[in-house]
């Protein structure tokens, strides 16, 4: 039986620290689904379609397993994706104490409902400060996003500022 896990996020735009966590956990399970989710308290930036084709270029270029599945999920539950894939795991990245306690809340929940753990892994430290709205931030202001993102994602950035 293949050990399955779902990586969820907004991921809007996807970091380097997010890929580090879909990195690793690839080391560890034998699929990966990574599931852009839509987030009811966010504002997104860019559409889940060019954030699923997004992470989906950084895989490759990055040449991760092919064991990685990149995926919108914007209806019903989490956890109902998770009992339709089989993953009986979810990979989140906490960069802080509040990631962790906003994390909670949810793992424990996740859990009742159906039975799907929830485990935490912390960034490496070259990427712990970096968030998606901070390089969403930078990238409005004209900042170079460059060392937060990959490459894809810098390249549209700056394509989407210059046209």
């Amino acid at each position: 039986m293949s050990r399955i896990a779902v990586v969820p996020g907004s991921f809007d735009p996807v970091t380097l620290g997010h890929l580090d966590v879909i990195e690793r956990a690839a080391n560890i399970f034998d699929e990966i689904h990574v599931v852009v989710v839509h987030n009811p308290g966010k504002s997104a930036m860019l559409p889940i379609a060019q954030r699923v084709s997004l992470i989906e270029q950084a895989v490759a270029d990055r040449a991760l397993p092919s064991t990685i599945r990149v995926t919108g999920w914007s209806v019903g539950l989490l956890v109902d994706y998770c009992t339709e894939v089989g993953a009986q795991v979810l990979i989140k990245g906490v960069r802080s104490q509040v990631d962790v306690a906003y994390e909670t809340p949810m793992a424990i929940v996740n859990r009742n409902l159906a039975g799907v753990e929830t485990v935490f892994m912390l960034p490496d430290p070259a990427h712990a400060h970096v968030s998606s709205s901070l390089v969403r931030q930078v990238a409005s202001l004209g900042g170079d996003v460059a060392p937060y993102v990959p490459r894809a994602v810098a390249e549209f950035l700056e394509e989407t500022r210059e046209g």
